[in-house]
Parts: structure tokens; sequence; C-alpha cells
């Protein structure tokens, strides 16, 4: 397969070269300022496995049709070097929302589940709660994936690990007969819509606040995966009795968009929008799989991109969408192994290695899209290495807000990236790290990578844990620039580069911060 990006549009002023990279931007009008607005509005929107080969601004041989996404793209600047800091979902939510790597936390690999308590620490600063002190309304709808209420560690029985599946009797688990809390109001958000964890994990049911909207009364059985004929996966367990898989995804973006619909120019907001969807169960309402060339996924990105022109579609008519910040990014690479490039001659994750949960590019490589009309060029890009984690310096910067020194300590504002005033000072980044869901490490600087002590994928992908033995490498490294599909493993020509990475690794896990 012959894979092509999108040619970068060089509008008006063409490219403009800082520090080895390159940014397509448009030439400011005379006496036009960078500098951001103070009170900026901010819409987050977080697609749940979505691929970056999946959206046509990124590959022209997408069978999928992304008329939304790629009008953002259009309207503002694609990033095509950013990545999450795990390959999975919860971790990478955290990252998002506290701008600190996870694996800082109780969660050291896995993901939480339908049952698992709260993750994100009492006290610690979210973006959310940063832009409520800067009098933001603030709101969350969608999949949560964070936990909910506190562990009560007098319990008379051992703590479970963080990533353990728990049953809805195990004396630590969520009690959903009780205020869910803490949770996304205890975090900075004045209002929560949405579904507890993933659309396949139960309890199956609606939170709104701190209360379940209604009890998970009923049992499912487990439906299997469309691979295998089924419904769509998901495990068997409490269901609240009206609730359906497939209404998920029109719910919340209904309930997005009317909190969307009560916002004024009067105040400024943030929107934490995390979808359910393309997440397993692939389960697209009819009309998105009349044209679907990909089967029920093609049909459930689609729908996603249906979901995302409705934000744009509100922001207009609400004319809001002048001061608003929109970012559109997802939550880790496509669940697409190479049977399915195969079988629907489409490939999610483009020419990059493996698929999500892997430490390889397609488990954390991801589409990263941003429009600020006034301050980021249209049809502008950027090749800056990047991570999710800055979204919460970046939500600092624009609204002219400093972090404390125990806030987002692995997040860099990406403001001068966007704005276009970057130099060479501002451009110094710190190495990102990534996450595998098993565990694995890897380390990110300029064009090398490295990934320690695991010669295997550290996710789905097989083999998954490759330990070194003698004679073997202690691990990958790999020239992204020359090599982005991770074929050659240079770990033993680059004896000094791969010593300098794994100190500077040992550094950020050991001093708590990246910067």
């Amino acid at each position: 397969m012959n894979w092509t990006f999108r040619a970068r549009a060089a509008v008006g002023a063409g490219m403009l070269l800082l520090a080895g990279l390159s940014v397509s931007v448009e030439i400011q009008a005379a006496g036009k300022s960078n500098q951001a607005p103070s009170k900026p509005n901010i819409v987050f929107i977080l697609a749940d496995d979505l691929g970056i080969g999946d959206l046509g601004c990124y590959n022209s041989e997408s069978k999928v049709a992304t008329p939304n996404m790629d009008r953002i793209a259009a309207e503002g600047m694609r990033f095509n070097d950013a990545h999450t800091p795990s390959s999975v979902c919860s971790p990478t939510r955290y990252g998002v929302l506290t701008g600190r790597y996870a694996w800082r936390s109780r969660l050291k690999q896995g993901v939480l589940w339908g049952y698992s308590r709260s993750l994100i620490e009492p006290g610690r600063e979210t973006v959310a709660s940063l832009l409520k002190k800067q009098g933001y309304a603030t709101a969350a709808v969608g999949k949560w994936h964070l936990g909910l209420q506190q562990t009560d560690e007098s319990v008379n029985a051992p703590v479970p690990e963080a990533s353990e599946v728990l049953p809805e009797d195990h004396p630590h688990a969520v009690d959903y007969s009780k205020p869910l809390s803490p949770g996304p109001n205890s975090v900075g958000f004045d209002y929560f819509f949405g579904i507890p964890a993933s659309l396949d994990m139960n309890p199956y049911v609606y939170v709104e606040n701190d209360h379940v909207i209604e009890a998970a009364r009923s049992e499912i059985p487990r439906s299997a995966h469309r691979r295998q004929g089924g419904g769509g996966v998901w495990r068997a367990g409490k269901i609240a009795p009206s609730f359906r898989h497939i209404d998920v995804l029109p719910r919340i973006t209904e309930k997005a968009t009317e909190w969307l619909g009560r916002q004024s120019t009067e105040k400024p907001f943030f929107l934490y929008f995390p979808l359910s969807a393309p997440h397993t169960p692939w389960v697209p309402t009819e009309e998105f799989m009349k044209d679907s060339k990909v089967g029920y996924y093609g049909g459930f990105v689609a729908q996603v991109d249906w979901v995302v022109g409705q934000i744009l579609k509100t922001l207009d008519d609400k004319g809001l969408a002048e001061n608003t910040m929109i970012v559109m990014t997802s939550d880790n690479g496509s669940h697409w192994p190479a049977t399915d490039i195969t079988k629907w001659n489409h490939a999610a994750n483009m020419h990059y290695r493996g698929q999500k949960a892997d430490i390889w590019e397609a488990g954390h490589r991801v589409p990263f899209l941003v429009r600020w009309p006034g301050h980021v060029a249209k049809q502008s890009t950027s090749d800056q290495t990047i991570c999710l984690t800055d979204f919460m310096a970046t939500a600092a910067d624009v609204t002219g807000t400093k972090l404390e020194s125990d806030a987002g300590e692995d997040s860099f504002s990406l403001l001068p990236e966007l704005t276009g005033s970057r130099n060479a000072e501002s451009s110094k980044r710190p190495p990102v790290v990534n996450h595998s869901l098993g565990g694995t490490f890897a380390i990110r600087r300029d064009n090398w990578k490295l990934v320690v002590d695991n010669l295997g994928s550290g996710g789905f992908s097989a083999p998954k844990v490759v330990v070194p033995k003698a004679g073997d490498p202690a691990g990958q490294f790999y020239d992204l620039e020359h090599d982005p599909s991770e074929t050659n493993n240079l770990y033993e020509q680059h004896r000094q580069l791969v010593s300098d990475l794994r100190a500077e690794l040992g550094r950020i896990r050991s001093s708590g911060r990246s910067r």
C-alpha cells in the first residue's frame, strides 16, 4: 500500500523553520498579536480508540469519511507527532486532566474497571479545577473511566491493585447506591453526565453528577466481538433496565450540545468530552452503516465524526466559535490488528507498528488537531513531538495562569507552537515518556526512541513480552525519522545514545517530574 500524507498547505507565508522542525503558518496581519485572550472557551474532545489513519487529514487512503475532523485540521493546526502518555484508556485520561503520568499514581499498569475507586488523588489540581478558579463554567460529558468514590482503607480486606477487576460484592468495589464522590464533581467539574468506564465494562448505567440515573437492577450476558459475529463485545454484568449500548454515543452527544447551548459569551467555559467510541462494542446507529467500507468499525468512526460535527455546529449556532479553542484527539491508537488491515484494506494506525495497548508507535501516536480562530493559523501543521499531558500547561498558559510546583509535573505548554511564536528556548521540551498496557516504558527524544527491558510489544500484539537474554539487545532502539515503522532495532549500534536515554528515563521516573 502506498502511504501518503495530505500535502501541507503553506498558507500566505510558506514554511517557517524552527529548531529543525517545520511549521506551516499564516502571516499574521500587521499589528496582530500572537498572545492569547485572557479567557478563551476550551472544548477538548477525546475519542476512544480512534486511529491516526482513520482521519482523512492524516491519511489520504482512509476508507472512512471524516469531514468534520478534517474541517478542524483545515481551520487550525494538525500535529503529526502527538502521543498519549499511555497506550490505553484510564492512564491517558489521568494524564490529560492532571498533566502527570499515571504510572506516578497507584495505577502502574492496565486500566481501571467499572467498580474501581477514584484514581485522581484528593487535592490534586486538574485542568477543570484550574480553570474553575479562573471563573470558568466546567463540564465533563461522556466516558469517565477514572474511578468513583475513595477507597476505604478501614475496610477489613486488603486494598486491591488499581487494575484488578472487582466484582460488585468486593469489599472495595464502588457502591453505586451511595453518592459517587469523589468523582468528576470533586476534581473541578460543575457538571457531569456519562458512563463510569468503557462501554464494554459493567455496570451499564448513566451517572449524572454524583448519582446513578437508573439503578442497575437487571443482568446482561456477555456478547461476542463483531469479529466473531457477535453483537459487539461487552462483559456480562449488571445493567439498568433501559440502558442500550447503541444509545450511549447519541445520548452523550445530546447532553454535551445541550450544555454548550446553555453557555454564553458572558462567562468562559470548559467542556471535557471523552467519547465512548469507536471503542468496543462497535455499535453505530443504522444511518452510519449505509456507506461504511470498513464494517461496524468504519460506521462507528463515521458516527464519531458526526459527533464532532454536532459540537462544531452548536458552537457556530451560538456564536461561540470565534473565542473557542477546540482540541480533537484520541486516548490511544486503534485496536486494529494486522488481520483487520488485511480484511478491510484499511490501516487505522497507518504504517505505524502495532496497535492499541502496545509500546510501539501505533499504541500511542494519535491524531491531535487544534482550532482557535485568530490565534492558530489555518491549514498549519507541526512536527513538534508532544504529549497529551501537555494540555494542562497549555490551558494554564492560554488563561495567563501559573501552575504550582506540585501540579502538571509532566506538562508543557503548546501555546508558542500553536501561535507560531516558538523559539529555541520555548521549544526545549524534555523527552516524552510512553507506557504500555503491561507496564513497558519507552522514552522519545528527537528522532530517537528507546524501549527498555522488553523486546516485545508490552500490549496486545504478539509477542507481548520478550525478556532479553544474554547476548540479546537489552531493549529496542529506533530512529523514527528513517524507520517510523520500527523495523530495525539499532540498540547495539548506538550504545551511548541508549545509555543517555536510559539515564534520562531514570531521572524522570525518580524525580517525580519531567520539568
